[in-house]
């Protein structure tokens, strides 16, 4: 995330270090630079080499979605987080039911801990996927009741850290671990810190690796 020249240093960044997994913010800046930003990698490489995530953060206009929606979906995107903001079950649903780009609920889930309102909400909008942040939604445990429940209504997932220390960023990565997952993760890396604790973790190619 960032402005245009920004954003692009970092996705070289990211495609140097071997990743192979780029997710991008979108809706903060100009809609057209954003998407010849996706542009520009798609160009560069397909959907088998590099897969490509964006994260709205309810950005998007409920009446704008539709079409931009669209045009992503032209850039044989993996999916989108959050598109519109959370709180509209209604227009989430129709957008998951009319999408012509998976969308995976992130905020959505913030603040639904009890169990038969994580069955609503999941029943009611349907999504293509949901995304975990173990900090924000009811811990490990919680977390859990999340992964239990999708799974049983067919919702593949995945988890995210959310800005944590190494400490619990650890914890995190060792929690998901036990899940032997199949998707890229959106495990964070502590590179935002200045000073952070000590810990095992390093990151090869885009994984993160625990480094004895």
């Amino acid at each position: 995330m960032g402005d245009p020249i920004y954003m692009q240093d970092q996705i070289e960044e990211k495609l140097d270090a071997g990743f192979n997994c780029i997710k991008l913010k979108v809706g903060a800046i100009d809609f057209k630079q954003e998407l010849k930003l996706l542009e520009g990698i798609r160009a560069r490489f397909d959907a088998s080499k590099i897969v490509l995530r964006v994260d709205a953060n309810g950005a998007f206009r409920m009446e704008d979605s539709t079409w931009k929606l669209k045009e992503l979906a032209q850039l044989d995107l993996h999916s989108i987080e959050q598109p519109i903001k959370a709180g509209s079950w209604n227009n989430m649903k129709k957008l998951c039911e009319e999408t012509p780009l998976p969308i995976a609920l992130d905020e959505e889930l913030i603040g639904i801990n009890e169990t038969h309102k994580k069955v609503e909400l999941l029943e009611t909008i349907n999504p293509q996927y949901i995304i975990l942040k173990p900090s924000l939604h009811g811990g490990f445990s919680g977390s859990k009741e999340w992964i239990e429940l999708a799974d049983s209504h067919h919702i593949p997932w995945w988890i995210t850290s959310a800005l944590e220390s190494n400490i619990g960023l650890n914890a995190i990565a060792q929690f998901t671990a036990d899940y032997n997952p199949v998707l890229p993760q959106g495990l964070g890396t502590g590179g935002l810190y200045e000073t952070n604790f000590e810990a095992p973790l390093t990151i090869a190619e885009g994984n993160l690796i625990y480094n004895r």
